[in-house]
């Protein structure tokens, strides 16, 4: 079983996240700010033809950057957002977990509406993941050892967050194979046995039913310029983010 040391919140309660990794794959067009990178930016491959390889790559891409560029981030919150574009959103395919999210409701949008959805949803998911990346605490995670997948579309890859003092969390980041790219790509996260992309499609699903799906991206455009905000800094900066969230 192999072990490696990353953040709980980062990956296990973004992706989007899923790692996914939400968890990693990036397809649409995007404000030139998202996508520009810059040149500290890691780009390194990896190999997105094992969904047990892609993931462990992705997470530990992702949090070696983070620990590279502390002090910058305890300086400028809003540095994880670009940490996350660059090192986890290349391995996440928020275009499909964007579809599911819209589910049953698909037949009643148009495609104008959709095009505009789709990379509102990839900066809402960026936005959340960078979020919860401010709970980074260095905890090992144990990856589960590497399973049979010839014939497969979609796999869970698990893993377990070691926590000290209580029981250990059980998260499983579910990839999808592009069978056009033959790469896999991470589209939602289970822990604990709850999936991060079915909550937000209960949470979103019957505000697109009652108000459509152009008041949805309007509300995940708002949420996803919010700034990062490390919450146990002061009292006063925890009050404000909780207001600015009930305020939608």
């Amino acid at each position: 079983m192999s072990i490696t040391k990353f953040s709980t919140g980062n990956i296990f309660c973004s992706l989007a996240i899923g790692l996914m990794f939400s968890g990693n794959v990036i397809a649409t067009k995007l404000p030139s700010q998202a996508t520009e990178l810059p040149a500290k930016a890691t780009l390194l491959a990896i190999d997105q033809t094992n969904p047990y390889i892609m993931v462990k790559g992705a997470a530990e891409q992702t949090f070696k950057r983070f620990a590279s560029e502390q002090q910058a981030i305890q300086q400028n919150p809003n540095l994880l957002k670009d940490i996350v574009r660059e090192e986890l959103m290349p391995y996440i395919n928020y275009k499909y977990s964007a579809f599911k999210v819209i589910g049953k409701h698909l037949k009643k949008t148009t495609d104008v509406e959709r095009r505009a959805f789709v990379p509102v949803f990839r900066e809402y998911l960026v936005s959340s993941y960078a979020q919860v990346f401010t709970l980074y605490d260095n905890q090992a995670v144990n990856f589960s050892p590497e399973r049979s997948f010839e014939g497969k579309r979609i796999v869970a890859v698990n893993t377990s967050i070691i926590m000290s003092g209580r029981d250990n969390i059980d998260v499983a980041f579910k990839v999808r194979l592009n069978k056009k790219t033959k790469q896999w790509q991470a589209f939602d996260m289970v822990a604990e046995g709850v999936s991060l992309l079915d909550s937000k499609q209960a949470e979103l699903g019957s505000i697109i039913r009652q108000k459509g799906l152009p008041y949805v991206t309007e509300l995940l455009k708002r949420k996803s310029t919010r700034d990062i905000i490390f919450k146990n800094r002061t009292i006063k900066t925890e009050s404000t983010a909780v207001k600015k969230e009930q305020q939608g």
